[in-house]
């Protein structure tokens, strides 16, 4: 990278119908990465609707008033380019690549896809298709199961339990005027960011942005910004899901966690990477599977998103080993409660996260990526410049407090996905 993203390099212009436009420079490579959102996400669906904000965002590359489908891809690859949506609970995100010479043509066909998607009855057909044989593939999957069990679990009624592909149940029930209803219900360009990174300067994409999406009226849709109430955990919560002709068992067990904007999150993070991600997958690694053998593979996960989200660990295991291996997961956690963390283990953690920034920094995608993210969480441009500073002031007895506050092992969640107990 040509400099270091910062309240001086990334800039930001808020048009007129409320699309807001980040743009980095960096002219070591021909090449711009686009990427972004809009608030429409899976929040805005009925659950008996499940899957319906993730089909359509699949239904806008399958034509528009103007292209067919084909059309679409065929430009995009005689061009070299690339352009995707995809759906979350929050937000419908996007993303795409292409020779800076090319920037047009990718704005173009994302404004397009955006304004005037026609959702072609045998495209609708065609995807629906597609996302059901997805679907089915997952019900003989344990580790995706285990996953869903568990937020199942640990979000009952709430949208953070629900399936963001949704269900077989709810996929088949599922049309294109279900899908052009909740298109123009939701999708607005009011709030949506438009992230660009690469060799372009940023009075050209102003103007090229301007020019493709500036004109977007949607009068009619309501982006859902709303947070989901966070949720608590009073006795422990278990399912264990069994499953024909698997061999391996697959285990999710967590806590409610916390949102990006918590005052404690670069606390807990620095937690999570001392607990399952540094080194081997951290402590757990290092006892649940190295010393003890008890899992193929265990690590742990901060989601801290928009809302809280979850805190846990995930191991695959032989069946017999289940119980051995969730005591060893929560020896663990025990351990980070009741033990003083060292000045080295510290240390070294600390080096790891400040050492690993810089090399998400080296793509166009992840420069773009990381703006997003301080334009969704409201970080601050100067937050790279912070970032080390933030890391370095967490302190051993920070560790432990977020162990004692956020980690209970008499209380969790726990999902089991895997071969019937003998």
């Amino acid at each position: 990278m040509t400099s270091f993203p910062s309240e001086e390099t990334i800039s930001r212009v808020e048009l007129p119908n409320g699309v807001v436009v980040l743009v980095y420079e960096n002219h070591s490579s021909p090449s711009v990465v686009i990427g972004g959102y809009l608030w429409a996400g899976s929040l805005s669906e009925a659950p008996e609707q499940a899957g319906l904000s993730n089909f359509t965002a699949g239904m806008l590359m399958r034509g528009t008033e103007t292209r067919t489908f084909g059309q679409i891809n065929e430009t995009l690859e005689s061009a070299g380019a690339q352009l995707s949506f995809r759906s979350g609970v929050h937000t419908a995100g996007f993303g795409g690549k292409a020779l800076a010479e090319d920037l047009d043509l990718l704005l173009e066909i994302q404004a397009d896809v955006l304004q005037h998607p026609a959702f072609p009855a045998e495209e609708a057909e065609k995807l629906q298709g597609q996302i059901l044989t997805g679907l089915q593939r997952r019900a003989h999957d344990t580790r995706r199961m285990a996953r869903l069990t568990f937020d199942e679990l640990l979000y009952p009624d709430h949208p953070y339990g629900r399936s963001v592909q949704g269900y077989e149940e709810t996929i088949s029930g599922l049309s294109r005027d279900d899908a052009q209803a909740y298109y123009r219900n939701h999708y607005s360009p009011q709030g949506m960011v438009v992230a660009i990174v690469g060799a372009v300067s940023f009075d050209e994409v102003q103007d090229r942005v301007q020019k493709t999406l500036g004109g977007w009226r949607a009068s009619g849709a309501r982006p859902n910004r709303s947070i989901p109430p966070p949720v608590s955990l009073a006795e422990p919560r278990r399912r264990s899901l069994a499953m024909d002709g698997k061999t391996q068992s697959d285990v999710v067990l967590g806590w409610p966690g916390l949102a990006r904007n918590d005052p404690d999150y670069m606390k807990a993070r620095l937690a999570n990477t001392i607990l399952g991600v540094f080194g081997m997958m951290g402590r757990l690694g290092d006892s649940v599977r190295e010393e003890q053998g008890l899992a193929y593979y265990v690590y742990s996960q901060l989601e801290a998103g928009l809302g809280a989200g979850p805190w846990l660990a995930t191991a695959g295991v032989n069946p017999a080993n289940v119980e051995r291996a969730v005591d060893g997961i929560l020896g663990q956690i025990r351990r980070m409660r009741d033990e003083p963390l060292s000045a080295d283990d510290l240390a070294d953690s600390q080096s790891f996260m400040t050492g690993s920034m810089p090399l998400r920094l080296e793509t166009n995608e992840g420069v773009a990526s990381t703006i997003l993210d301080m334009e969704r969480y409201d970080l601050g441009f100067d937050y790279l410049e912070r970032y080390a500073d933030l890391v370095n002031s967490v302190t051993a007895s920070d560790v432990q407090e977020m162990a004692r506050k956020y980690l209970d092992p008499r209380v969790y969640a726990l999902a089991v996905a895997g071969p019937e107990e003998a």
